[in-house]
């Protein structure tokens, strides 16, 4: 409800219907003393209806000119209610923030614990659950740099976890699920601020790290004296170590890293790798620097973009939606999430690397399928990273060529539809004229008789031939009917000489293929019996285009997409400018021996 005022009173529209109650400022001095009796029932129903009222703005002015937030610091500071008292004072507080009179930069540090703690316990109520992640989300975005935005993060990202475990045993809301992706991104935008810093190669801090990386690589060739080489001699080989890593710039490798995005949060991914992960580490380095240079898969480079594609696809220095809901469950399940799925992705990399014989030349398409891999697995929102990288490792390189494949089907199919409208129609004629230049022999009582159309399609010749004739001349066909006095089409059981036919499987073998002419007199037909289905097909095709009818076996619609799927192969084909000859190219002679077949086994051992 909205109390009326002088300010709002022109936004009161005519007709409605005004209830004659206490003021705005009688009412905030009933709850301001309500809110701090003795007696709990009091209590409790003072700070539900101050949880309903602060909605408005007339009377949150005047509750707060009370110093009324200041005794709601109290009940939630110095209480130890979590329940309906607690989620009624956590809902005012959030409304009586919301009309900005108070900023959230003023909230004490114990009031805040209080709050990170509700998001933690077990025996909590969802609402409060809800309501503190309102708070704390309000909260982060105000806070100074370096000061109360980083220490919150701190406990809140410890507890994620156990604050996770509580919802999942409920079904999310939206609002839930809301809070838990603006939780999700603010903790992963803690990253943004070195993913925005380019490497200074004149700090000592910055520069130690990258030799880390080499001094664990190479960690036997590092142990050597200083004093065993020169300052030449150490210099080369430092270059050469850097190349093994991967390093464009293996002379002064900072220069790699000078790029932001990704910036120093590359850097510190490949530091973390391998020191939590030494052995992977090690395994990674010393595994590429066995191979011939355009086999090796660069560590450092593919580090580097690895880190700029995970940022992208978290969303990592973007700023929080107001409507999104999509977050990882296995997020809330990981101390150092980004990190860890780095080190996970970054071993994909290496295994992609393999599994496409890759060379330096391909490094773009492997970063290119590394992405779609770890895109497809994030969509399928697995509940822990150990599960991301069983599934991650399962999307190998050939099933990611398998998805493509049917979803560029599944494409081709949908915009084809269109298409495939238009170019039925010219299609169909040709199939039509295909059909009436068909010639056919058949037998009638063990006695061989050939049938065939004339040129101008207007007349059907047969007439017995002698066995072994293949295509004797039109003129020796001595009986005729003109298309004309055809009158239909007969099929299977319908055919006058199928009818006297005694039941067996032979003779239902010929009911298949059997067919007759009308024509003329209902009593006298022209009958047929087709050696297989396919001829079977073509004939009576052919006999309705004559009769001006539509083809209806099933080989025309088999040989129309055919057709169909070629012409619109070669329309979508860039043939502009380019001579396609009438005649088709020779087939050229077979080669002089097979033996030509490669073992691919041996390669991958």
């Amino acid at each position: 409800r909205l109390f009326s005022s002088l300010q709002n009173r022109r936004d009161i529209k005519n007709g409605s219907i005004l209830r004659l109650t206490t003021s705005p400022d009688q009412e905030a001095e009933q709850l301001y003393v309500g809110i701090q009796s003795k007696n709990v029932d009091v209590k409790t129903d003072s700070l539900k209806k101050l949880a309903s009222l602060s909605q408005d703005i007339t009377f949150a002015q005047e509750f707060i000119s009370r110093n009324g937030l200041k005794q709601i610091y109290s009940i939630v500071e110095e209480g130890n209610d979590t329940g309906e008292m607690l989620a009624h004072t956590l809902k005012a507080f959030t409304e009586l923030m919301e009309h900005d009179f108070v900023s959230w930069e003023n909230l004490s540090t114990v009031f805040i614990k209080k709050i990170v703690s509700y998001v933690n316990m077990n025996a909590v109520d969802a609402s409060i659950q809800q309501l503190s992640l309102s708070i704390l989300e309000n909260m982060v975005p105000t806070s100074p740099a370096g000061s109360a935005g980083i220490w919150l993060l701190g406990p809140v990202l410890g507890l994620e976890a156990a604050a996770w475990g509580n919802l999942l045993s409920e079904p999310l809301g939206d609002e839930m699920a809301h809070y838990l992706y603006v939780l999700q991104s603010v903790s992963l935008n803690l990253c943004e601020h070195r993913m925005k810093m380019s490497m200074d190669p004149y700090s000592q801090e910055q520069r130690d790290l990258l030799q880390s990386l080499r001094q664990t690589a190479f960690e036997s060739e590092s142990e050597v004296p200083a004093g065993s080489f020169s300052t030449e001699r150490r210099r080369s080989l430092c270059a050469k170590e850097f190349r093994k890593l991967g390093f464009l710039n293996n002379s002064n490798p900072a220069e790699d890293l000078r790029r932001a995005p990704p910036g120093l949060l590359a850097l510190d991914n490949m530091v973390y790798f391998s020191r939590n992960t030494p052995s992977a580490y090690s395994r990674f380095i010393l595994e590429n620097s066995s191979r011939e240079d355009k086999h090796e898969c660069p560590f450092a480079r593919s580090s580097i973009q690895l880190t700029l594609i995970l940022c992208e696809i978290l969303h990592i220095g973007e700023p929080c939606s107001e409507t999104a809901q999509a977050f990882y469950p296995m997020f809330f399940g990981q101390d150092h999430f980004f990190e860890e799925l780095f080190c996970i992705c970054i071993q994909l990399v290496n295994k992609t690397w393999k599994e496409m014989r890759a060379t330096q030349e391909d490094f773009d398409k492997v970063m290119q399928v590394v992405r779609e891999q770890i895109t497809r697995t994030l969509n399928l929102r697995p509940t822990s990273l150990e599960l991301f990288k069983t599934r991650v490792n399962t999307l190998n390189y050939s099933e990611i060529l398998k998805l493509r494949q049917t979803e560029r089907l599944h494409q081709e199919e949908t915009l084809a539809v269109p298409v495939l409208g238009q170019l039925h129609p010219p299609w169909e004629g040709h199939l039509w004229w295909g059909r009436l230049r068909i010639s056919y022999g058949s037998s009638a009582a063990d006695k061989l008789w050939y049938c065939r159309l004339s040129p101008n399609h207007k007349v059907l010749h047969y007439g017995d031939v002698e066995e072994g004739v293949q295509s004797p001349p039109i003129e020796s066909l001595t009986e005729k009917i003109p298309v004309a006095d055809m009158k239909m089409l007969l099929v299977g059981k319908e055919c006058p000489h199928t009818k006297e036919k005694s039941s067996g499987k032979q003779n239902k073998d010929v009911l298949e293929l059997a067919f007759s002419i009308v024509h003329d007199v209902e009593e006298y037909c022209l009958n047929f019996v087709a050696p297989t289905r396919y001829e079977f097909c073509l004939w009576t095709d052919g006999l309705n285009v004559l009769l001006g009818k539509e083809m209806t076996s099933e080989r025309t619609q088999t040989d129309l997409d055919v057709l169909l799927s070629m012409e619109l192969k070669l329309r979508l084909l860039d043939l502009e400018n380019i001579s396609i000859p009438d005649d088709p190219p020779p087939i050229p002679k077979p080669p002089s021996n097979l033996n030509f077949c490669y073992d691919f086994s041996q390669a991958e051992q």
